[in-house]
């Protein structure tokens, strides 16, 4: 039994399929002195932006040869406070012009140096799921018999704000989905698929690419 595990694994192994459209409205360009600022959405009462994959997504964006300077999410709102509180954060482009014609929040910003404001929206949902496991112990030890799978969908949108033309430039929209597996053959061995961390990857690159007009 032991000698199948591995060929189980080998068939078993999650995968992931990831697909991501881009939307472009306006023109896009960055200055070496310039950054970006990257804020989750979090106004629905149903659900809210991940703070884990808002990070994923700039951290992925200040690496490579054409890496762009993010402005941390947390210290960005915090400085930023109250105005991009989940309850007081501009919805539209419309309401981020009523913000900026307050002098101090234009000020705060223009210290940060924000070219553009990049609204993430999103979230990861598990479904299908399947089989199932069960553990006993006995006499010649413990064990888990079983299997389980389930499947996971990643679907997020980036809007870009140009700071400079109060306009939305652009969407990006990425959708990941995979099948996880739960074999158990005296050890549960979980075969997750890792959609989120490839949306993160996929996404934070096209974004680069946006915000860098290319």
């Amino acid at each position: 039994m032991k000698a199948l595990m591995p060929l189980l694994v080998v068939l078993l192994a999650s995968c992931t399929s990831t697909t991501v459209d881009e939307f472009r409205q306006g023109e896009t360009g960055i200055n070496s002195d310039e950054s970006i600022v990257i804020l989750g959405r979090r106004h629905s009462s149903d659900y809210e932006t991940r703070a884990e994959f808002v990070d994923c997504v700039g951290e992925r964006m200040t690496t490579g040869n054409d890496s762009i300077s993010v402005i941390p999410e947390k210290e960005f709102v915090d400085a930023m406070f109250p105005w991009f509180e989940p309850r007081t954060a501009p919805l539209r482009t419309q309401d981020l012009e009523r913000l900026m014609a307050e002098p101090v929040v234009a000020d705060k910003i223009a210290q940060f140096g924000v070219r553009y404001m990049v609204w993430l929206d999103g979230f990861t949902e598990t479904s299908g799921r399947t089989g199932t496991i069960s553990c006993t112990v006995g006499p010649g030890g413990a064990g888990c018999f079983g299997f389980g799978s389930w499947e996971d969908d990643s679907t997020f949108d980036a809007r870009v704000w140009d700071i400079a033309s109060l306009q939305n430039v652009g969407t990006i929209s990425t959708d990941a989905t995979g099948q996880s597996y739960l074999p158990a053959l005296v050890i549960p061995i979980p075969l997750i698929a890792r959609v989120e961390a490839n949306a993160c990857v996929r996404l934070a690159d096209q974004l680069k690419q946006f915000v860098n007009g290319e």
